[in-house]
């Protein structure tokens, strides 16, 4: 008889939460005011987004969720109006109000590199061919803060299989879309565009890294990354490249764009370690959307019994 013991991340029949639970604005502002947040309230609420317009769900897909004790879904408004995405901007509201000009339909995604089978993947053919139906994730998405975000995704390994790599692919290499007439923030020059980002193949086939094409059971906005984006739980906010068109497997670790803009602030690995500080801040603490009080911060966000076997015998600080 084959017993089988669900990991940390999977959901359980008997632990579901229905959808309207996760979604009420008034209790989210009323925790807001009885956190002693009122005030702040308004910095996660741009302005004219004060009815975010809610997204298409997936077909027989419910939102699920099995987070730990104290692990408090973030509300769905915090969650679309309160996001890091330069390309719309650099303000933290600026992405709410200004992806509306992004078109994630039509969206091909390029596969290159060391393939067998590499090509322009059309991304509802990638989602249709993924089953999404069985496929809702409990992560926890740490940026300049934390979230706690039920997404609906694809783990990255079943693509990769599918893409069938060859043994010269070391990493994997991302790229989001450069259009400056779908994406204005490009129109400054904050940065190179395209955004570029990147894993090591062990990181990319773990269970936990996910093409995310959606959250809270439905279809990703476009300020979080739609129509495709990487979600890694156990690293920094710009490991989540959004808005995702090119995937290549190379033989060399990439140059993500946070590297290229500030080499002295980021590595490449940017794991979440409370013992390495950042050298303008520390990693020791961290506060939740909707929390008055910070608290600590778990190596690797909590998913230490998941990936810490990946960076065996590494120098902690490299890894940041």
């Amino acid at each position: 008889m084959l017993i089988k013991t669900p990991k940390s991340y999977e959901l359980k029949e008997n632990d579901t939460t229905s959808q309207r639970d996760y979604l009420n604005r008034r209790d989210f502002l009323r925790d807001l005011s009885r956190a002693g947040l009122m005030a702040g309230a308004a910095s996660l609420v741009p302005a004219g987004a004060q009815a975010v317009e809610r997204g298409e769900k997936f077909q027989n897909l419910e939102a699920q969720q099995n987070f730990a004790p104290g692990e408090k879904p973030t509300p769905y408004q915090a969650v679309t109006t309160y996001n890091n995405f330069y390309e719309f901007g650099t303000g933290k509201d600026d992405p709410a109000k200004n992806a509306h000009t992004l078109r994630p339909r039509p969206w091909t995604v390029e596969v290159g590199g060391h393939v067998e089978k590499p090509g322009a993947y059309d991304v509802d053919d990638l989602i249709r061919d993924s089953h999404l139906e069985d496929r809702i994730y409990r992560h926890r998405c740490v940026e300049a803060w934390s979230m706690v975000i039920p997404w609906v995704g694809i783990p990255l390994a079943d693509l990769i299989k599918r893409f069938e790599p060859t043994s010269k692919a070391k990493y994997v290499r991302f790229e989001t879309l450069e259009d400056r007439e779908q994406m204005p923030g490009q129109r400054r020059r904050v940065m190179n565009w395209p955004y570029v980002e990147g894993l090591t193949m062990a990181e990319a086939m773990n269970p936990l890294t996910l093409m995310a094409v959606g959250l809270y059971g439905e279809v990703l906005p476009n300020q979080n990354g739609a129509p495709i984006r990487l979600v890694v739980p156990w690293k920094y906010g710009f490991k989540g490249i959004k808005s995702i068109v090119r995937i290549d497997f190379v033989d060399r670790q990439p140059l993500n764009s946070w590297q290229e803009l500030a080499p002295h602030e980021y590595g490449f690995y940017a794991n979440v370690d409370p013992t390495v500080d950042h050298p303008r801040w520390s990693q020791a603490k961290e506060r939740r959307i909707g929390e008055f009080f910070r608290r600590d911060t778990l190596p690797f966000n909590g998913y230490a019994e998941d990936v810490a076997h990946l960076y065996a015998g590494m120098d902690p600080k490299k890894l940041y």
